[in-house]
């Protein structure tokens, strides 16, 4: 179940003093006692992430809204309960709660599970959703919580969680309500922005389900941000290329594949993709010329090519005709009786 989580600070005491010393209960937050990680500031705080509080079972609305509205989206717990919240769990399921925030323009990432990972997200001003589990045995009583902040030196996190704006609570006592959800935590980003933990492959992929969601504006800037991090990724300039196409931006579109094909000169997807648009902008014989240096590639999308390379002839001979009109005078001309003789 998912429920409001009530914990005084005579329990989180007791809990510091039981789970603190023991590596094999938490051992994350053990190690973090050996030494600060290098580049991350001893405390953070993000006094101005929003606070909701939650209804019975409804903390993944509460901590997603939270979330969001961090991030200047204008919505409620309220307005997401029938997004994430499942009556008959009595609670929000992780895939639910990453689907939802994508319906609003964000990036959903789910963080590596590593305590490390998200103080650094936290210390670049990014609140963290985490899901506990503050139930013990077979009666797990899961929650969601938003960590807006930490004192490195007290070992102690803030959290927007339940009915508290600001619940204080040691990195032991967390790890240990954390771990049974397998360290999961997401973030949700505008999509301009990326993740300091983030991974290329992970970060694309997450840009990827975006983009599936529907929201093509902030595809192509999310693709665009990513490009400028991961300059060398062809499959993102792919989809930066397609979303500027879709849009009918031919000359965006040729650019960003002009620069994969310099990056990605044996890529034929990258070359046949800007015959492709080259030839829709009307420029059909610079478009021939990169076909026809995909044919010489081969492989598997040869089909595609070849298809693309057939387009490319068509329009070329097209425009090289006369046009109808000009056929048509034509034909009548010849058909005329010759003028009169010219006095001489």
């Amino acid at each position: 179940m998912w429920k409001s989580a009530r914990l005084t600070a005579g329990a989180l005491a007791l809990c510091a003093t039981l789970f603190g010393g023991c590596a094999s209960i938490v051992p994350q937050a053990t190690a973090l006692r050996e030494a600060r990680p290098q580049g991350l500031p001893a405390q953070t705080e993000l006094f101005t992430v929003p606070f909701f509080p939650q209804k019975d079972y409804q903390c993944g609305p509460a901590a997603l809204a939270t979330a969001l509205a961090s991030t200047e989206v204008a919505v409620t717990p309220d307005e997401l309960v029938e997004q994430v919240y499942i009556p008959a769990r009595k609670g929000s399921l992780q895939i639910e709660m990453l689907a939802a925030a994508r319906r609003y323009g964000r990036v959903s990432y789910q963080l590596a599970p590593r305590f490390e990972a998200m103080l650094r997200e936290v210390a670049a001003g990014t609140p963290v959703i985490v899901l506990q589990n503050y139930g013990a045995g077979p009666f797990p009583i899961w929650h969601y919580a938003v960590v807006a902040g930490y004192d490195f030196e007290r070992r102690e996190l803030m959290l927007r969680s339940g009915e508290k704006p600001r619940l204080v609570i040691p990195f032991s006592v967390f790890e240990y309500t954390w771990k049974d959800s397998d360290y999961w935590a997401m973030v949700a980003m505008p999509p301009d922005r990326i993740p300091v933990t983030a991974d290329e492959q992970s970060w694309l992929a997450a840009v990827t389900a975006m983009e599936r969601g529907g929201d093509a504006v902030a595809a192509r800037e999310a693709y665009a941000a990513f490009l400028e991090r991961w300059p060398d990724n062809s499959v993102a300039a792919l989809g930066l290329a397609n979303m500027q196409y879709a849009a009918g931006d031919l000359l965006g579109a040729a650019m960003t594949l002009r620069t994969a094909a310099q990056r990605h000169p044996e890529s034929v997807a990258v070359l046949n993709n800007l015959a492709h648009v080259l030839s829709e902008a009307g420029d059909n014989r610079e478009a021939l010329a990169w076909i026809e240096r995909a044919r010489a590639l081969g492989g598997p999308l040869a089909a595609s090519v070849a298809e693309t390379h057939a387009m490319i002839l068509e329009r070329s001979e097209a425009a090289k005709a006369p046009p109808v009109r000009e056929r048509t005078e034509r034909r009548r001309g010849r058909n005329r009786p010759a003028g009169p003789a010219r006095a001489m």
